[in-house]
């Protein structure tokens, strides 16, 4: 699920950017702070939004540069346990295929595809119900439920999936 946070944090303005805009300086800071890492309260951070920084600074003995309050809108995405989702086929693998869900890669295992023996097509790169004879490759639309989140800080959240009940599967048409 795709969430917009409010942070409060403090930057750090170094002397040598003194001249630049306070809040360019700010977009800077949190950029390297925040983007592309995860969080166990926000997620993965995808973008700031908006940055409202504080004109009044202080400094700290010894050290030239100025800090100053800073509020921001993060746009952020948290996986929530049993969240119907779509998303499209990337990879198919023996053991099961990968799904894009939005900025990350879920994981569906062959058992939580069908109701049926799944068998790995090697020579098409496809994934094929033994009975039902249902297809599964790259470029496929599903729909899935997620059925565990793991969050490993600083960069990663693993997402797995299941398709395995009624109004999930792949999306035809």
């Amino acid at each position: 699920m795709f969430r917009l946070c409010r942070i409060k944090d403090v930057i750090r303005i170094p002397p040598d950017r003194f001249e630049e805009s306070l809040e360019g300086v700010a977009i800077d800071e949190l950029r390297k702070r925040y983007e592309g890492k995860v969080d166990n309260s926000l997620g993965l951070v995808i973008a700031i939004t908006d940055v409202d920084v504080s004109d009044e600074g202080f400094i700290l003995q010894g050290d030239g540069a100025t800090y100053h309050d800073v509020v921001a809108d993060l746009l952020t995405y948290y996986p929530v346990l049993n969240e119907v989702t779509l998303g499209e086929v990337v990879d198919i693998k023996k053991i099961g295929m990968y799904v894009n869900i939005g900025p990350i890669d879920a994981f569906i295992h062959v058992s939580q595809l069908l109701d049926d023996k799944v068998l790995y097509d090697e020579l098409q790169d496809v994934l094929v119900g033994e009975e039902t004879k249902k297809v599964f490759r790259k470029g496929d639309v599903v729909r899935g439920r997620i059925v565990s989140v793991s969050i490993n800080i600083p960069t990663s959240i693993r997402v797995s999936m299941t398709l395995r009940q009624p109004h999930l599967g792949k999306v035809e048409g």
